[in-house]
């Protein structure tokens, strides 16, 4: 586990949990919490980082919502548990690009993101959860999340913070493609 916090771009994998077409429309801030995950997905892209998206039991939530940026350098990985660091494929992915640092965001905080971010914790991965990123279908079970998840040792940040964490440097060609994004 990393002790201060900073992920390594080259270890680090974005997970993006549960953006479907039945949970999208009744979480709160809905439309704040799309356009953070979009940024976040599309700087994936352009930092190269291992980025994986999860549908909770599909059959009955629907697939993922037209509303998330995709791309087909996003493997989608399907679910029944909660957690998804139960899901094989997922971590055979993770396991394949030896990443030590996950970067959650998604919905519902209080279920599916705070599942996955304490076995994640558990399993000894370093954990950062964008807050700016994640909703539940009250505010007040996100508020509880977050603060369950800092009782486990996960990093609480925004997309930006994560965002100039990894970058790291201004001038570069990444700095400056991300930095366009967040005009």
């Amino acid at each position: 586990m990393n002790k201060i916090g900073i992920p390594k771009k080259e270890h680090t994998a974005l997970i993006v949990i549960d953006f479907q077409e039945k949970l999208v429309p009744i979480v709160q801030n809905v439309s704040e919490v799309l356009k953070n995950a979009n940024l976040l997905l599309m700087s994936s892209e352009i930092l190269s980082l291992t980025t994986i998206i999860t549908e909770q039991y599909p059959k009955g939530l629907g697939r993922t919502c037209n509303d998330l940026y995709f791309s087909s350098y996003f493997p989608i990985v399907e679910k029944n548990t909660f957690s998804c660091m139960q899901n094989k494929n997922l971590l055979e992915i993770l396991k394949k690009n030896k990443i030590k640092d996950l970067i959650i965001c998604g919905i519902e905080a209080h279920i599916c993101v705070l599942n996955s971010c304490i076995e994640a914790i558990e399993m000894g991965f370093t954990v950062h959860v964008v807050a700016d990123a994640i909703s539940s279908r009250t505010n007040e079970n996100k508020v509880l999340a977050i603060k369950r998840m800092l009782q486990s040792g996960v990093y609480i940040t925004s997309t930006e913070m994560i965002l100039f964490m990894l970058l790291n440097e201004a001038g570069t060609d990444e700095f400056k493609a991300i930095s366009k994004l967040i005009k």
